[in-house]
């Protein structure tokens, strides 16, 4: 059989993120569910067991501005990140911009795929030097503009390791597992971690009980796969919400937590 040729996450995206709070026993009969409509993304393939890392340098303004307007629940919010894969991670870097109106999410997504990412972020003509195209310019300058604006730096790199299904018949869904969830406060523009400052967050304060896999389901705003709606009524899931930012903010941060205007966190 021919192998489905897939296509990039597009620099602009609007859609769905649907989570839910998932035992690891799932993640296999979820995965042999899926398995007629999606293959495994180009990284879960490469690993013998579907699971690769995720690093993620999360940015902020200097008094956490991003976080605490997810703190305090706000209808519409934003955060920055910078993404690499891999434990010892080289370009390509992502950088992307996640903006949240209710239940849709709605990306932005710079592939860096030569570089250093630091460098990038504050070149001034990184359109012409990095050769970015039309909509990755357009991203990368809006990225560069509220880096500006909010004054942003790191604040909170987290790491996990994910399972990921991309759909074959559909324009765009996935179907992710996400497990292993580390953190520490983010040390400048780094990207390799040091593993004795790294803790877990992924422990049954956050998740609900018996869980500890974070299911998520993705697809455009415009059409839902009816697959993934068997899907739900199957395995009878009950939507929840994990935010990795807040809930590794709120581990690493704590003697800072006076920065924050307040630490509930209902809006997990």
């Amino acid at each position: 059989m021919t192998k489905t040729v897939q296509v990039e996450i597009p620099q602009v995206l609007e859609r769905y993120e649907l989570k839910y709070h998932i035992p690891f026993e799932l993640v296999e009969p979820i995965s042999q569910f899926v398995k007629p409509y999606c293959s495994l993304d180009e990284y879960s393939e490469r690993e013998t067991n579907g699971f690769y890392m995720i690093n993620n340098l999360y940015l902020d303004s200097p008094f956490y501005t991003f976080l605490n307007n997810r703190l305090e629940g706000a209808e519409k919010r934003f955060n920055m990140r910078i993404r690499s894969y891999g434990a010892d991670p080289v370009p390509p870097y992502f950088f992307e911009i996640k903006y949240k109106t209710g239940d849709i999410i709605r990306k932005f997504r710079v592939k860096c795929k030569k570089g250093d990412a630091q460098e990038m972020l504050n070149c001034p003509d990184v359109v012409e030097k990095y050769g970015l195209k039309e909509k990755e310019a357009r991203n990368m300058e809006l990225f560069q503009r509220l880096a500006i604006q909010y004054g942003i730096e790191p604040k909170v790199f987290t790491q996990y390791i994910r399972k990921a299904w991309i759909s074959d018949i559909d324009d765009y869904a996935r179907v992710t597992f996400d497990v292993d969830m580390k953190c520490m406060e983010a040390e400048g523009f780094t990207f390799k971690p040091d593993p004795l400052k790294m803790e877990p967050y992924d422990n049954e304060t956050i998740f609900q009980p018996g869980c500890n896999t974070i299911l998520e389901l993705k697809c455009y705003t415009s059409s839902v796969p009816l697959w993934m709606l068997d899907l739900i009524r199957e395995f009878d899931l009950r939507r929840s919400s994990f935010s990795k930012y807040s809930n590794g903010a709120l581990k690493v941060l704590r003697w800072q937590r006076s920065y924050l205007k307040g630490t509930d966190q209902s809006d997990r």
